[in-house]
């Protein structure tokens, strides 16, 4: 960029840019919400049949654009912020050395060089000559040229180059944007069809990544996040930005926004679902990718027939495993994007009622997989129950998670009509996922979801309005030791009520131990929920009989600590039924599994809405 250019070109321009790609990207977002919560829903209350269906597909197509819309314009716009921070940082820098140069009596030429007046000590009766200077950059040739400078019996000479390397320095960075923003501009755009497909989505992570890139000095300009921040310093530092600076953070970090405790559940929620469109595409292409490399599961081997003596073809498996390892991974993906869909659909079939509208306070596809689903608003509601899953949980399986917090729901609108409850699956942490395994009888799991768990309801209490919550937190099997050791090791949690079901233990020995009064301790485990199974400090594995277990080990111990349905446990237990015996239908889960169906489903909700059991 030359030096008219730069002190000419009208920034403002590009911010005016800003302001209209941001509105669009206002605009699209109120779109999209409106079709999704509110059209879509009430087509549902009103229209069935097949046409009404097939509307709502079209309605959610569009409400697919619009999200895209949202967030590309939200790309351009920072974009051009980004663009625009690194022009005025170089024109500053500009101006200022125009400013001393002029101070100086020096002139700068339209060309950027600079002349300097004659000066230094007279020669002959006569001073050294003025002259003009251009600057340089290369490192070499600007020392060379400072060198030569020194050497002039003129002074000006080398104040002169000074101000001429920094102009130049100003021009370079001012051109240095421009190429770096221009190709990303250009990139940012949709293809020439009105389907966003899974490539697209693919497409807007990359160009989220590319753009966040070129944008660190900008965003450095703002203030920055608290590392490790605590959710009400993450609160105030979010409070503390404007409109434009939220909207560049959720744009390029909305991974990190969205996990962010402390923020408000609409925000979170805005981000985790552009987190999750994305990583749905990338993760939909990876499976195509997949798919085209599937080897060979057999090969076919001639053989004799021993009665006949004819040569025949047999279809053999192939021994090397190739074919099985490749179709874990592919059983990986499209597990995954089971369970990402799961989620989309609760946006979906959203029917209109606000009081069990989706969020989606936390998503990633990492590891396991991790999502934290709120039916309800919990910074509204009355009661706020999080209910963590325990071992076999997974983004794969998030489904019949979600499904558990949404019957809560209900049963707690039944239970308590009222006062509004926000029921929440919490999946995380990477939860253990062989149910018998070494890995189940490990506590490493637990202890890294403490602080996690912790700072999640610490968050929900800070924005919540109009005061503290009822908080029940709700752990089932492995889940229940994540909620004991978080109460345990966290004495100002805002916690009120625990329910413990199919409990291995909590990782304390008294109820008290969770820092809260031990009548708000509830838990229930049921006849033959194969927890029995789990095998106690004696090292004897349990019968299946509960009463037998109960005679066997009158210590009561559990896994990790003392049984919490025993009195030694000092809590409060409340009635289910033995569930399904061992050997229905040949599975041991249903059991384990029992705890979100009729009377104990009806006792989870009376505790959740601060009644009894």
């Amino acid at each position: 960029m030359d030096y008219q250019t730069l002190r000419t070109l009208k920034l403002s321009a590009y911010s005016d840019a800003v302001d209209g790609y941001r509105k669009v990207s206002e605009m699209a977002g109120a779109a999209r919400d409106r079709i999704e919560l509110q059209i879509i829903a009430g087509m549902k209350r009103a229209n069935t049949g097949d046409a009404a269906t097939a509307a709502q597909g079209q309605l959610r197509e569009l409400a697919k654009n619009f999200h895209y819309t949202q967030v590309e314009c939200g790309l351009v716009g920072t974009a051009l912020d980004g663009f625009v921070y690194d022009l005025e940082v170089a024109r500053r820098k500009l101006d200022a050395v125009v400013e001393e140069a002029k101070a100086a009596k020096f002139t700068v030429n339209a060309d950027g060089s600079v002349s300097y007046p004659p000066g230094g000590e007279k020669t002959d009766g006569k001073l050294p000559e003025g002259g003009t200077v251009s600057g340089l950059t290369d490192p070499a040739a600007s020392a060379i040229g400072r060198q030569a400078a020194d050497f002039d019996p003129n002074p000006n000479c080398r104040r002169a180059q000074e101000y001429a390397n920094r102009i130049a320095d100003a021009l370079r960075e001012a051109t240095d944007a421009d190429a770096k923003w221009a190709p990303k501009l250009r990139e940012l755009k949709a293809d020439d069809d009105l389907t966003v497909s899974d490539r697209d989505w693919a497409d807007v992570e990359k160009d989220t990544s590319d753009v966040a890139k070129g944008a660190e000095d900008y965003l450095h300009s703002i203030q920055e996040p608290p590392k490790h921040g605590s959710p009400k310093e993450n609160a105030k530092w979010w409070k503390s930005l404007s409109d434009d600076q939220r909207a560049a953070y959720v744009t390029l970090h909305p991974d990190s926004i969205g996990w962010m405790d402390g923020l408000p559940a609409t925000v979170r929620d805005e981000a985790n679902r552009t987190v999750l469109a994305e990583e749905r595409g990338t993760t939909q292409v990876q499976l195509e990718a997949w798919m085209a490399k599937e080897p060979n599961r057999y090969r076919i081997v001639h053989r004799v027939n021993p009665n006949t003596g004819e040569e025949v073809d047999v279809k053999e498996r192939l021994p090397d495993g190739e074919w099985e390892k490749w179709e874990a991974k592919r059983k990986d993906l499209q597990g995954r994007i089971d369970g990402m869909d799961a989620i989309q659909r609760r946006y979906d079939d959203f029917a209109g009622d606000d009081a069990s509208r989706p969020y989606l306070l936390g998503f990633d596809n990492k590891h396991l997989g991790h999502a934290v689903v709120s039916i309800g608003n919990p910074e509204t509601a009355d009661n706020v129950v999080t209910y963590v899953p325990g071992t076999g949980s997974n983004l794969s399986g998030i489904d019949g998670d979600i499904r558990r917090a949404e019957v809560l729901h209900t049963a707690t609108e039944r239970s308590d009509p009222t006062h509004s409850t926000a029921s929440i699956v919490w999946l995380g942490y990477d939860a253990p996922q062989d149910l018998l395994g070494d890995a189940t009888f490990d506590t490493t799991w637990a202890d890294n979801a403490r602080k996690p768990l912790s700072n999640f309801l610490t968050g929900l209490d800070t924005t919540h309005h109009g005061g503290h919550a009822n908080s029940t937190l709700l752990g089932h099997s492995y889940g229940s030791l994540v909620v004991g050791e978080t109460m345990r090791d966290h004495p100002d949690l805002p916690a009120d009520n625990a329910i413990l079901v199919g409990s291995p233990g909590t990782g304390v020995n008294h109820a008290k131990d969770l820092n809260i009064p031990a009548d708000h301790v509830w838990a229930a485990t049921a006849g033959y929920d194969m927890v029995n199974l789990a095998p106690p400090p004696a090292g004897r594995l349990a019968p299946l009989n509960p009463k037998a277990y109960m005679h066997l080990f009158d210590d009561h111990s559990a896994m990790y600590g003392t049984d919490p349905t025993s009195d030694a446990y000092g809590g409060r237990t409340f009635s289910v039924p033995d569930g399904h015996a061992p050997g229905w239908h040949g599975k041991l889960m249903p059991a384990h599994s029992q705890y979100w169906e009729d009377r104990s489903l009806e006792n989870m909700a009376n505790i959740a809405t601060g009644g009894n059991s």
